[in-house]
């Protein structure tokens, strides 16, 4: 008999301090986004997906073609083409796709590239339904930002 008695004392007395707690909570400040209509703000250090870099000397984007950023993808995420044209001294970049799904944001391709042609994009709300929506064209996604 003592030890249901003291089950029912320890359970109105857990019930209490839980009451307690939610009752504090309910009158303090609101802590709580209300997400689409509120954001939470852009950390300065925040990395999202790889992004080209715009020259602004050339108007066009840093990128050499040294493949570099592609030989030290370890998840082998990121596909480039150029081509040599006449005129002009250095390889063209003419193809550059990033497969997002395939990609752990290691950072590794923005620290080998040796023109700094890469930096990390601010996108961190990206939604889709298909696995395409997730394959960028990083040099349409360059020519679009500059309209």
């Amino acid at each position: 008999m003592k030890a249901y008695i003291r089950d029912i004392v320890n359970g109105t007395w857990s019930l209490l301090v839980g009451m307690a707690i939610t009752i504090r909570y309910f009158f303090g400040p609101v802590v709580t986004l209300q997400y689409p209509h509120q954001t939470v703000p852009m950390k300065p250090r925040f990395r999202g997906h790889i992004d080209l870099v715009l020259d602004e000397r050339k108007g066009t984007n840093k990128c050499i073609v040294c493949n570099a950023c592609m030989k030290t993808c370890p998840s082998g995420c990121i596909t480039l083409e150029g081509e040599k044209r006449e005129g002009v001294k250095q390889k063209v970049l003419t193809y550059y796709q990033l497969d997002f799904t395939k990609c752990s944001l290691c950072g590794l391709c923005v620290e080998v590239c040796p023109t700094a042609a890469l930096d990390f994009s601010k996108d961190y709300n990206l939604v889709g339904s298909q696995e395409s929506e997730f394959v960028f064209d990083l040099l349409k996604r360059l020519e679009e930002r500059k309209q």
